[in-house]
């Protein structure tokens, strides 16, 4: 099966991002209150940063992500860290190469950006062992912290080392998919 990315450059594609997630969002099992998931998943977007759509060969939204450069306790002045907001796949694209394409793709376009980024964080519900196995396959678990509405992680990884990684799962059809287009 093949996927495409796209960059939510416009308002059409933030428009898109933003309904996908909310459209989805008990799935997301966030632990946060509504308001606090909200702000993370259209901070990408109100903070002019980065969404990403992930789309089907029947052109349907598949998965979203996004991020934000920097971190809060930097009043996001250190923008060499990437803060992963979002990270969404439908139910049906789980277990398929999607969130692997949709890491190479990360990866390619963020080092094509040239903007110095240096590592990756992310926070995930703990009480999740198969998200958990997943998350400690890709980053360290750096933090665990207790929220009003259940226990997170808080994961880092370099981006060279997420580089590394997903470059060792790629296969001649990822070349042939994205031969001459740019990531």
């Amino acid at each position: 099966m093949s996927y495409y990315f796209q960059i939510c450059a416009t308002e059409r594609y933030q428009e898109k991002y933003i309904s996908f997630l909310l459209e989805h969002y008990s799935a997301l099992n966030l632990p946060y209150s509504f308001p606090v998931a909200l702000s993370y998943i259209a901070s990408p977007v109100l903070m002019t940063e980065e969404a990403i759509l992930y789309f089907d060969h029947n052109d349907e939204i598949a998965g979203a992500l996004g991020y934000i450069y920097g971190t809060g306790e930097q009043h996001y002045q250190d923008t060499g860290i990437v803060q992963l907001q979002t990270i969404f796949l439908l139910d049906k694209y789980r277990g398929t190469r999607l969130f692997l394409e949709g890491l190479q793709y990360l990866t390619q376009y963020l080092a094509q950006l040239d903007r110095g980024i240096t590592e990756l964080r992310f926070w995930v519900p703990a009480n999740n062992p198969q998200l958990r196995r997943l998350c400690g396959k890709l980053a360290q678990r750096t933090v665990s912290g207790e929220t009003a509405f259940g226990m997170i992680d808080e994961y880092r990884l370099p981006l060279p080392q997420l580089q590394q990684y997903v470059a060792r799962f790629r296969h001649e059809s990822y070349f042939e998919t994205y031969r001459g287009h740019t990531v």
